[in-house]
């Protein structure tokens, strides 16, 4: 059968759309930009000086984690010893347990910081993207020799 004289249509361009917009999702190790998207749709890759802002901008982030994560420890040392310094008079217990409490809530709040942060990270880097991972990678390590002066280089928990 000859089916050169049927309108198959315009898969790319009639009536689906401009497929030139659309993000890029690759599930396999990849180099390619071309319209990548970093997590969300509005953060796409259009051109080379969006890729390097976007490169640089990955960079900061994964910096950043490590400067929250360097946070939360000092924080936690510096209520600690605030805590123990409570004198240990009558009625002073309850207000280093109130101490205590509200300390307990804010660190909570800092680790949930920590937990999205790192889920967000991971996703970044779960663009599959080489160019992003090695952002990812550099921000880290820029994060770590910058903020870890007293943070191990092992991590305590391998999911986060």
């Amino acid at each position: 059968m000859d089916h050169s004289q049927m309108d198959h249509g315009d898969h790319m361009h009639g009536g689906h759309g401009d497929m030139s917009n659309q993000c890029s999702m690759n599930m396999l190790f990849t180099w390619d930009t071309e319209n990548l998207c970093i997590v969300f749709r509005q953060w796409r890759i259009s051109s080379t000086p969006s890729l390097l802002f976007s490169l640089v901008a990955v960079v900061f982030l994964a910096t950043g984690y490590e400067g929250l994560r360097a946070l939360s420890k000092k924080y936690e040392l510096a209520t600690a010893r605030r805590i123990q310094s409570i004198p240990t008079l009558v009625g002073a217990g309850q207000n280093q347990n109130q101490a205590e409490q509200r300390a307990h809530l804010i660190k909570g709040l800092l680790y949930a910081l920590q937990i999205f942060y790192a889920f967000m990270l991971m996703l970044i880097f779960m663009t599959y993207n080489g160019w992003v991972m090695i952002a990812v990678s550099l921000g880290a390590f820029i994060g770590y020799v910058v903020f870890g002066q007293t943070t191990s280089s092992t991590k305590d928990n391998a999911c986060h």
